[in-house]
């Protein structure tokens, strides 16, 4: 909708209602991805939620803002999510850590420091089969991350589970600040490395120096917020979010409050590999394809010639009457992003249909999403899910424009609401 100079002003100064508002030193700031969403905003939409028998359900869990809220809020929330990393930092997000976890936690992140520390021949420590792995790290500071991750895995089967997953998040924090990598887009670039340090020693101490740093400090960080209480755990579970019903079972939630990925074209398994191959969710680059081929929105390696081949289901229409005319727009500049946005909207039109089957009567949905452009064609998705809800009965549907984006100045942020009868 159109938008005045005031309005789009003031929208711009939204920070609290983006993800900039998370902030770092709490748990929400943990691990700053671009799938995260605003905690105010979520805290916002769960006011209204009514007091008594509630469920909340978030089935595009992200970096797990919504479970987080729930969890710190005392109400009993589910969340699915394709990608097992992004399931396992919600888990470890909504735990209630014990003071004895947390302290054993910060006891072996200083004897690992201390053992860093000490000068040492060049190491065998193992490094992930990640593509051309000297891109994202320089060869000095990937050899101090080997050692450091061989470190933690070292104490894999004599620390308790929590502080184990503490000392991994506090590797993914540190492993991302010393690399040459730009994540956050979907034209991932590097950062020409410092040619000071290529001719370095292993046995200089700079990037070591450097990598404990930033490891002490991230630690010492997720330490001061893993006290932070959590009232109600979440159930946080590997899922599909096109196929609900059958691992969730019918009508069950009275609140749906999701993000799910906006039709970018960024690919999160892109974004999120360094995390995933170190951590061990990525083995090559076939899986990494193929899960995001899964992914509603992915389209990064094999997933592109899967795409290709993509044809939609012929009994599934989507209910926009401008659809077919815009993807013909799309189609006369880009055959595959045509086709990459019409699996897009079947994807969330499936989405939908199981959305109404697992939510109770009178059950609120909230979701946040963003419009798109390709070349000089506006998609407008807010539009275009509120056909689909009303296609399925919902009801109550509103359009609320929340933020202007900070990418092309034709891209807002909107949250849809909805009900079902």
């Amino acid at each position: 909708m159109p938008c005045s100079t005031q309005r789009v002003a003031a929208l711009r100064r939204n920070y609290h209602l983006s993800f900039q508002g998370n902030r770092p030193e709490t748990r929400y700031g943990w691990l700053k991805l671009t799938p995260a969403h605003s905690v105010t905003l979520i805290k916002e939409l769960l006011a209204g939620l009514p007091p008594g028998d509630s469920l909340v359900l978030d089935p595009f869990c992200g970096t797990g803002t919504t479970a987080l809220a729930c969890a710190e809020e005392g109400i009993p929330c589910e969340t699915t999510d394709i990608n097992p990393f992004l399931v396992w930092l919600a888990q470890t997000k909504t735990y209630p850590f014990s003071r004895a976890e947390i302290e054993l936690f910060m006891t072996a992140a200083s004897d690992i420091a201390a053992e860093l520390s000490r000068p040492g021949e060049a190491s065998s420590a193992w490094r992930p089969p990640l593509h051309q792995i000297e891109k994202w790290w320089d060869v000095p500071y990937l050899e101090v991350l080997a050692r450091l991750f061989e470190a933690i895995q070292s104490r894999s089967k004599v620390l308790p589970k929590a502080s184990l997953n503490l000392l991994h998040l506090a590797f993914c924090r540190t492993l991302m600040a010393h690399s040459q990598a730009g994540p956050g887009h979907q034209s991932l670039s590097f950062r020409p490395a410092p040619t000071s340090y290529y001719a370095a020693s292993l046995f200089e101490d700079t990037p070591c120096a450097e990598v404990l740093a930033t490891w002490l400090q991230a630690t010492q960080s997720l330490a001061a917020a893993a006290y932070s209480p959590i009232k109600v755990i979440p159930r946080c579970m590997l899922g599909d979010a096109r196929a609900l019903r059958s691992s969730l079972g019918p009508e069950r939630y009275t609140l749906v409050l999701t993000s799910p990925p906006y039709p970018n074209r960024i690919s999160y398994i892109r974004e999120l590999r360094p995390y995933m191959y170190w951590l061990g969710y990525l083995k090559n680059g076939r899986e990494a394809g193929e899960l995001d081929w899964l992914a509603i929105g992915g389209t990064w390696g094999s997933a592109t010639s899967q795409l290709s081949r993509w044809e939609p289901p012929p009994s599934l229409t989507i209910p926009f009457d401008d659809l077919p005319a815009l993807l013909t727009r799309i189609a006369d500049k880009s055959q595959i992003l045509s086709k990459y946005v019409h699996k897009y909207f079947c994807d969330m039109y499936l989405h939908f249909q199981e959305i109404k089957q697992v939510l109770r009567s009178s059950g609120k949905i909230y979701y946040i999403i963003g419009n798109a452009k390709f070349y000089d064609v506006m998609i407008p998705v807010e539009a275009i899910f509120a056909a689909m809800l009303e296609a399925q009965g919902f009801c109550e549907i509103e359009i609320t424009t929340l933020r202007k984006r900070s990418s092309k100045k034709e891209l807002f942020e909107y949250v849809i609401s909805a009900r079902k009868p």
